[in-house]
């Protein structure tokens, strides 16, 4: 499964670069950058549940997975 917030892509590597370059480089999108205003009446967690998550409204949420973790898939943008 292709994660949403998971973004990437290819660094320019020169010739003359001192270091080894990595090939892919990835961050994330956070998504309150495509919610420009907050609407009433939006869902909202339980207390107890808001702040398991750390966000009162679950359109707001962003999991945490490490880049280690083999179920993220990263596309490559621009290509």
């Amino acid at each position: 499964m292709k994660d949403p917030q998971l973004r990437a892509y290819v660094p320019f590597i020169g010739p003359f670069d001192p270091c080894k370059p990595l090939p892919i480089r990835t961050y994330l999108v956070t998504p309150q950058l495509f919610i420009p205003f907050q609407p009433m009446g939006w869902p909202q967690y339980s207390p107890a549940e808001a702040l398991r998550v750390g966000t009162l409204w679950p359109a707001l949420y962003s999991p945490y997975t490490s880049k280690k973790s083999k179920g993220r898939e990263v596309e490559v943008d621009g290509t």
